[in-house]
């Protein structure tokens, strides 16, 4: 009934409008082209996300597409042009996850090419977001577990680099992580618990709005490999990220312990060994995949897609991870193909 609702407002305006329905998970560049070419000929001024991260990433792109309206928008997700401006947006949120609702961020699929690819723009940042955090309370269990993991990644992808001297922001990242970490259990054994709601709303637009990431670099390399299994597959963003971060930090992991164990220490409650950091590194990734475990999530590649991917499916998606960073990607540790096929492998 959310919907109806939102016209009604509208018509209690004198607002007009044209609505535009049909968005899936993993949105599309043809739905966004659709929205494009909608609006040019409604004359669309300004675009109304209702929705979760997929609405509102096709609503960002829509926006960039009509006001420049002699570029092919997938030229911006290809890094090949920048757009000059683009319409207004705001958004009504109704699952808590992307962080699109705050965040400059769009991530569109090409089902032609098979590619999903995101980029950032200051024009399509959302001008306002109503976050009630009631609107979520019908979310399943697995969306509202996906939507957790992709919270606590957006987060955990900043948080892990080599940054030095950035103890406000580690801070405010493991008081993030251990929010979402406590309130996604609340939400999953009473859907109505409106303080957890909250917490993973809220926490879900500071984590990628860039507060989180202050003082620190990073590339999100574990969402590169997630998005080569939504592109190939259709996977569900968060369960394409549970099923690889344990496998790409254990590979990675030895180019700083410290900062993994100090994950494992303070997000999770691991006891420290002070004799071997790496063993409490590794106990920390262990008991996030035992986390994603206790929420209903996949932690191997098997488990997510319910068979084996083939040896040249593997390499398919690890030859496009790498091509995004132009051969390499990784600021934590720089990985090419082969690395990403070994992190692939291990992950089944």
């Amino acid at each position: 009934g959310l919907l109806d609702t939102v016209l009604d407002a509208l018509k209690a305006e004198n607002i007009d409008y044209v609505t535009l329905g049909g968005v899936q998970a993993n949105p599309t560049l043809a739905m966004a082209r659709e929205g494009i070419e909608l609006g040019k000929k409604e004359g669309a001024d300004f675009i109304l996300a209702v929705g979760g991260g997929s609405v509102i990433d096709s609503a960002k792109c829509i926006a960039d597409g009509i006001a420049n309206p002699d570029v092919d928008v997938w030229k911006f997700y290809m890094k090949e042009e920048t757009p000059k401006a683009a319409l207004p947006v705001g958004v009504i949120l109704t699952l808590s996850a992307t962080g699109s609702e705050m965040s400059a961020s769009s991530v569109i699929t090409n089902t032609e090419l098979g590619l999903k690819r995101g980029f950032n723009s200051p024009g399509h940042r959302p001008l306002f977001s109503i976050c009630n955090p009631e609107l979520t309370y019908t979310v399943s269990p697995f969306q509202t577990g996906c939507g957790a993991v992709d919270i606590m990644m957006h987060t955990l992808e900043r948080y892990i680099t080599h940054a030095k001297n950035v103890e406000l922001s580690n801070r405010i990242a493991e008081g993030l992580l251990v929010t979402v970490k406590e309130a996604t259990k609340k939400a999953l054994k009473n859907p109505c618990d409106y303080e957890a709601r909250a917490n993973l709303m809220w926490a879900g637009s500071l984590s990628h709005n860039g507060l989180t990431g202050t003082g620190r670099i990073n590339d999100f390399p574990v969402h590169k490999l997630g998005h080569e299994l939504s592109a190939m597959f259709d996977a569900t963003h968060g369960a394409s990220l549970t099923c690889t971060w344990g496998a790409w930090a254990r590979y990675v992991y030895k180019s700083n312990p410290a900062i993994f164990a100090r994950f494992a220490v303070k997000v999770f409650g691991v006891e420290e060994n002070f004799d071997d950091v790496e063993a409490t590194a590794l106990a920390g990734i262990d008991a996030w995949d035992d986390w994603c475990r206790s929420i209903g999530m996949p932690v191997t590649l098997t488990e997510l897609l319910g068979f084996t991917p083939t040896e040249e499916q593997l390499e398919e998606m690890a030859e496009k991870a790498a091509a995004v960073g132009g051969g390499k990607i990784g600021l934590f540790q720089s990985l090419d193909k082969n690395n990403i096929l070994e992190i692939y492998k291990n992950a089944l």
